[in-house]
Formats: structure tokens, sequence, C-alpha cells
């Protein structure tokens, strides 16, 4: 991955793009897109969607969400600490302690997550968000509205690493890389050429309903999806592999199967990943896989889907991990499957 390319993984990673407010990350994707994209498109639900030769028949849309998990403000009380329920699939126990980032109404402020000291008790063993709460520093309710109000987001506080030049950290790679690998395979396809439509999508709310990729592939009405989203390593002490399979960083992207999925769609993809002589991981999705590829499927007179993830560690905490090789991988893969497309295939699996 050149320098530059990593910057601009870094910059999407740094910047806040809760579920529902994900403007700000669209600005810059676009900016970033919009220099090797045939067309930039935007709809009413904030996708922003980079587009190459949209005159062809045969269409591609390539999904990679990127909002992030989120605390959203429900209360604030009299002597003005903000109470808070979640925005997606917030733990709780990652939490504590944590600094904050508080996209206020006309501020953006840093707060903290206070915890009951242990010397005082501590929290108690089934602790949940209703018991925490952020602190900004304010004296009173009155101060606090100046800056928040109910409904308001904020984000851990946290800064993306590279830890020794092989994995990236930090919080929201769920799935900020998504958005970042759509976007290279859309610039990479604009340099070697292509004989279909590619529709690369920044999609937003797929952790909370996914309605992203439904506007998104109801407005395109492509021939194909393919999400590109994370799913959870499992190569780190405490898991059970038995129960949750054995998915590890640095052994290539994962490919689903299940019944959401199409069968030559993954024949492709496997095709390609034989050509680059590349390795691969397989997860299953027997009824739903969970991701933008359920609501992409279920548009218009139906779409078939398939799901290409990133193996990611420690999913849904301030410290999400993964592998720079990986995402190399998953772009050279998409990249080289898509450039290989006459437009002529079948993706009826009853069809030869």
């Amino acid at each position: 991955m050149q320098q530059a390319n990593q910057e601009f993984l870094l910059e999407l990673l740094h910047t806040p793009s809760p579920s529902s407010n994900e403007m700000e990350i669209q600005k810059k994707w676009i900016n970033y897109v919009e220099k090797f994209a045939d067309e930039i498109r935007t709809d009413n639900a904030g996708n922003a969607i980079g587009v190459l030769n949209p005159n062809a028949p045969f269409k591609v849309l390539l999904a990679g969400h990127c909002d992030e998990i989120a605390l959203v403000i429900n209360r604030i009380d009299d002597n003005g600490f903000l109470h808070f329920d979640k925005m997606g699939g917030i733990n709780p126990k990652a939490a504590i302690g944590m600094k904050t980032t508080v996209l206020g109404n006309n501020k953006t402020v840093t707060g903290v997550i206070g915890v009951n000291a242990q010397h005082h008790g501590g929290l108690k063993d089934d602790f949940g968000l209703l018991d925490l709460f952020i602190d900004c520093g304010w004296k009173s309710k009155e101060e606090a509205e100046k800056y928040v109000q109910i409904g308001d987001l904020a984000v851990y506080k946290t800064e993306p690493e590279i830890l020794m030049d092989r994995y990236v950290s930090g919080r929201g790679l769920d799935n900020r890389t998504g958005s970042f690998i759509v976007a290279e395979v859309l610039r990479r396809l604009n340099e070697t050429g292509c004989n279909v439509g590619v529709y690369a999508a920044s999609t937003v709310n797929e952790e909370t309903n996914m309605g992203g990729a439904y506007f998104a592939a109801a407005g395109i009405e492509p021939t194909m999806a393919i999400a590109c989203d994370v799913t959870f390593a499992t190569d780190y002490p405490g898991v059970n592999k038995n129960k949750y399979g054995d998915v590890k960083l640095e052994k290539g992207p994962v490919f689903a199967k299940g019944a959401p999925i199409n069968i030559k769609i993954n024949k492709l993809l496997e095709k390609t990943a034989r050509k680059l002589k590349m390795n691969v991981q397989y997860e299953l999705t027997p009824r739903m896989t969970g991701t933008d590829a359920d609501k992409m499927r279920l548009t218009g007179k139906g779409v078939p889907v398939s799901l290409v993830s990133l193996p990611l560690r420690y999913m849904h905490s301030p410290v999400e991990t993964a592998s720079l090789k990986d995402i190399e991988e998953e772009i050279e893969l998409l990249v080289t499957m898509i450039a290989d497309l006459s437009g002529e295939e079948s993706l009826n699996p009853l069809e030869d």
C-alpha cells in the first residue's frame, strides 16, 4: 500500500462517523474518489458513490459502510453529566474509563466516561450503559445545554495506530476499512480499465438499520453486489475456535457461505484467488449475513450478492485491529475479478 493511500485510510479512521451522522467522512471520501471516478453520486440516505463506466449494462455494486458505532446522549442531569444509550453495538465493558469526543450541537467537546471507584464499591457485575455517564467538566445542566442537546452523538477519543508496520488498530475499523477498500478498488480499476460498470458505495447506517445499502442498491439496480465488511478474527487468546471458527489475520480475505450468497459470484471470487495464488478463508452465514448484503439482496427484482470480509480482532471495541496485508489482498482480489468480467456472465445458479 502506497504512503498516500495509507494516509487516506488513517484519515478516514481519524474522522468521527457515527451512524446517522456520516456527513464529514463522506465529504472526505468524495474528495478522494472524485479524482478518478467518471461520476460521483449521492442520495437522500447520505451514501457517496463513485462510478466507472456508468453506461455499461452490467453493473457491479461494491458496498463498504462508513458509519461506526457510537453513544447517543439521552439525558443531561442537573450537575451537567451526560447519560447515554447506544447507537449500534456498544459493549459497556469496553467503555469504562474511555475518553470521548462529544459531537455537540454547536461545538465538539472532550469528555471522559466516569466510573465508580473500586474503593467505593466499583461497578456491579451486571452493569450496563445506564450505569455510565460522560463528564465534560460542566457544573450544571444549564452549562451543558450550551454545547449539547438530547440526541447528540459521541465516539471514543482514540487515534488510529500502525502496529509493527503490519497491523492497523483503532476504533471503527468496522467498517471504515470497507469504505477505504471500495474506493481503492475503483481507483485501480480506473487505471487498469474494465468492461463493466462499477459502483463503489460508501454506505451509511449499517450499524443501526442498513438503510444506506437499501437506498444504494435500489437506486443503482445492480447486476450483482458485493458487501465489503469485516468479520471476527479468532486468532487471539480466549476465543473458542470450535464455536466461532478459525479465522486469522494475514491469512487472506474471508468469503461467506450460506443461503443469502450467490454461488456463482463466490466461484468467480475463488477462481480469481487461485489465479493470484492467494489464500482465502471462509465463514458461515446460513440465514443472514448481518451486513449490507442482506438489504441489497432484497431490492428491486432481487440482486445476487456475495460478502467479502476483512478479518478483524476485538470487534466493536476502541482498539479494533486488522492486517494491512489482508486489506491489500482484498483490494487486489476485487480489482482482478472485476477486470476479468466480460459483462456477459450469468449469475443464475441453474445456468452453466
